[in-house]
């Protein structure tokens, strides 16, 4: 018998013979299109239950056909499905609910005399032996404490289950759960179930880090004991944290300053440090050739009129300040490189038009024309004017070929795709107008003294001597306790560097500054989840994650990719576009990929390299290759290809190459998809396999148990790119 209601995903996905492949999750128990589907998803009622499926949701339904209706296994397995989907219905442990304002339980750190208070969106962490747990703790022993409340949206029955390296306590409802300590061999785990009330139900987790080794830490929950998975953080809530958390954030948010303004460049601070201080800035080696005199001109004399989030500071003040700045890009054109080479040809601007928006350059800019006022997005009026003709594409093509931690991204273009964007810009930005720069040989003199003397070099490469010269770190701060200097950069009325900070920053600062606590000195403490989180913001990620086909949201990525897959992909040394049907494009970081990998992995509780595996199990390989197969398997391979075996029966969109399911995937996400997909992403087109109490319907493989089926598959995953091709009907 069939369920009542379809998920919008079924009318899309009928196998080509006109058969569902499986069921693609539970019907609400309440009425269809439910605003707080658990699921994320809207239901539809089909018109004929025996018939046509269809629904008002945009998709197309395909008929059912019983002329080609092939009753093998795998039709027998489809058909059961439609009554056996699992029951995890409760929309807390659903990835599907949107994150609120409140959302996340406080985390309180303390180490080495120190404390550091934040919000935390994971009940996990991962600190490596010898790393401090955060910027404004000590290295070594610390205790980790999250607070707050976890909901449900129906009283039940709860497992808990930690895996960890020390100690932990964990306590719901105001009563303990479990408590004990492991050396990550086992979990330590709740004895019973934990019944939990309908709404919030207090919960405080205790952590201590062990005597060596790395410190992890991952908590889970099941309603069944089956799909364990981490509490999502829709699920989490905190209180407002008081004072205590106002000056932490407040701290994080003085450091951020420093770190994005490059401070340090000026005033040297801890050595070593971390590795956003050595943070570069467009080189000035053959610039002339790259950028427009008065384009340069004009930024130099007053960066944030040109762009509201400039990092750069105005240093140059007066009445002398405009022939200043032509001085010094008088200086900076003259500085060609004959290497420098534009990136000919026409390009097409319709084709540029069409290639913006599949890159979703708007994530970021304003394009020209647009009328997107937003001052967080970089203006693209300007290009005519800051790019000589042709350079535009040559730097499209490579924007980190003179500036390694820029903030714009590698699509890895072809020379036709820079050029069509390209053409696409100049035909839309403003004319570049005529050159008001005179290069005569005494400005570019007076322009190479001035870059010389005021600070240029102690962020920008050249090859001249830099005879700036600023006080240290230390020193600046304990002049500014004393007597606060009118010329400091962050407050002073005529500040040296003008970076025109908001009060809110300035504040900020001042309390990172005045700070007693070791702030200064969390610019020696790199801490992987911190990088991690902050360089996802920074970079703008969830521009793309979360919002467009094909890239998943950025907090699950973590717990979903190996810290070896995610280093390499971001690095752009992997060739493979794992959905290479979907438009958009994952850009290359390539000064933060190995840093990245690591600290997303970290904020899972998860360590920086995979653990090693024992040796492929080949007899369960071989089962696993018959699992995938319309032979009596799943028939995943109707959407799936394995390696240069293509997908047989795709209808809308491809799945995944199996072939690199193995590098890409944690085992634990791995499982966890398997067990319920729309768990983890309510859009996605995934059937369920197994039922609510862990059982598959393919009894006379394994006797049906979903752990062997699931290990099966897996190690004939892991041959990767050697996987034989499944078997044919």
């Amino acid at each position: 018998m069939r369920n009542k209601y379809l998920n919008r995903n079924d009318a899309v996905h009928w196998g080509a013979r006109g058969v569902p492949p499986a069921v693609f999750g539970v019907p609400p128990k309440t009425s269809p299109r439910q605003p707080d589907d658990p699921f994320g998803g809207r239901w539809v009622r089909p018109k004929s239950v025996g018939g046509t499926p269809t629904g008002a949701t945009g998709t197309v339904a395909l008929p059912v056909s019983t002329a080609s209706f092939r009753l093998k296994t795998a039709t027998v397995l489809a058909l059961l499905c439609f009554a056996a989907a699992p029951g995890f219905v409760s929309s807390s442990l659903a990835a599907g609910k949107g994150a609120k304002a409140d959302n996340g339980l406080l985390l309180t750190l303390i180490a080495d005399g120190g404390s550091d208070v934040s919000v935390a969106s994971y009940l996990s962490l991962h600190v490596p032996a010898g790393q401090p747990a955060s910027p404004f703790v000590g290295v070594g022993k610390f205790t980790a404490t999250w607070e707050g409340s976890v909901s449900v949206d129906l009283r039940g029955d709860y497992q808990f289950r930690a895996e960890l390296n020390g100690g932990v306590k964990l306590e719901v409802g105001g009563k303990e759960v479990f408590s004990g300590s492991s050396d990550g061999k086992s979990p330590v785990r709740s004895e019973k179930p934990m019944r939990l009330s309908k709404g919030a139900n207090t919960l405080k987790l205790t952590y201590t880090s062990p005597a060596q080794g790395d410190a992890f830490l991952r908590l889970e929950w099941s309603e069944r004991g089956v799909l364990w998975e981490p509490i999502a953080l829709g699920a989490l809530t905190h209180g407002d944290g008081g004072e205590a958390l106002a000056k932490a954030n407040q701290l994080r948010i003085g450091r951020e300053l420093v770190i994005e303004h490059r401070c340090v460049k000026c005033h040297a601070g801890p050595v070593p440090g971390i590795p956003e201080l050595l943070m570069d800035a467009p080189g000035f080696d053959g610039i002339g050739a790259r950028r427009s005199a008065a384009w340069m001109a004009e930024w130099i004399l007053d960066p944030k009129t040109q762009r509201a989030t400039a990092r750069m500071p105005k240093l140059l003040h007066g009445s002398t300040a405009k022939p200043d700045a032509e001085a010094i890009a008088a200086f900076l054109v003259s500085l060609k490189d004959p290497a420098e080479k534009a990136v000919g040809g026409e390009g097409d601007a319709d084709a540029g038009q069409k290639l913006a928006e599949a890159l979703h350059c708007a994530g970021c800019h304003a394009l020209p024309g647009a009328k997107d006022n937003d001052a967080q997005k970089i203006s693209l009026a300007h290009v005519n004017k800051k790019f000589p003709p042709g350079l535009l594409a040559a730097f499209l093509k490579n924007p980190a070929a003179h500036y390694t931690w820029t903030h714009m991204p590698n699509f890895k273009l072809t020379n036709e795709e820079a050029q069509q964007l390209a053409a696409y810009l100049g035909a839309n930005a403003d004319k570049a107008g005529e050159a008001a720069v005179v290069a005569d040989s005494a400005a570019m003199e007076r322009g190479k003294n001035l870059v010389q003397t005021t600070g240029c070099l102690n962020c920008h490469t050249a090859k001249l001597e830099n005879t700036a010269n600023f006080a240290k770190l230390h020193i600046v701060l304990a002049t500014l306790r004393e007597v606060p200097n009118e010329k400091d950069c962050f407050r002073g009325k005529q500040p040296a560097a003008d970076y025109k900070f908001s009060d809110k920053e300035k504040d900020a600062l001042a309390v990172f500054f005045a700070a007693t606590n070791g702030a200064v000195s969390s610019l020696a403490n790199h801490t992987p989840s911190e990088f991690a989180e902050r360089q996802a913001r920074v970079l703008n990620c969830t521009a793309c994650h979360g919002q467009l086909e094909g890239f998943p949201a950025l907090d699950i990525l973590g717990g979903k990719l190996k810290p070896e897959w995610v280093t390499s992909f971001l690095a752009g040394t992997i060739a493979e576009k794992p959905r290479p049907w979907v438009a958009h494009r994952m850009p290359v970081f390539a000064s933060r990929a190995e840093l990245l990998g690591h600290g997303l992995a970290a904020q899972h509780g998860l360590p920086p390299k995979t653990p090693a595996e024992p040796a492929v199990d080949n007899d369960a390989a071989q089962i696993g290759r018959k699992l995938v197969s319309t032979d009596g398997g799943f028939s995943c391979i109707s959407c799936h290809a394995v390696g240069e075996f293509g997908a047989t029966q795709v209808f809308e969109s491809a799945g995944v190459n199996f072939a690199y399911t193995g590098e890409r995937l944690q085992r634990a996400y791995y499982e966890r998809w398997m067990r319920s997909p729309l768990r983890v992403d309510p859009a996605s087109k995934m059937p369920v396999y197994f039922d609510e109490e862990g059982k598959s319907l393919l009894t006379d493989v394994l006797d049906g148990d979903s752990a062997k089926q699931l290990n099966a598959v897996w190690q004939y995953f892991r041959l990767g790119r050697k996987m034989p091709p499944p078997p044919a009907p």
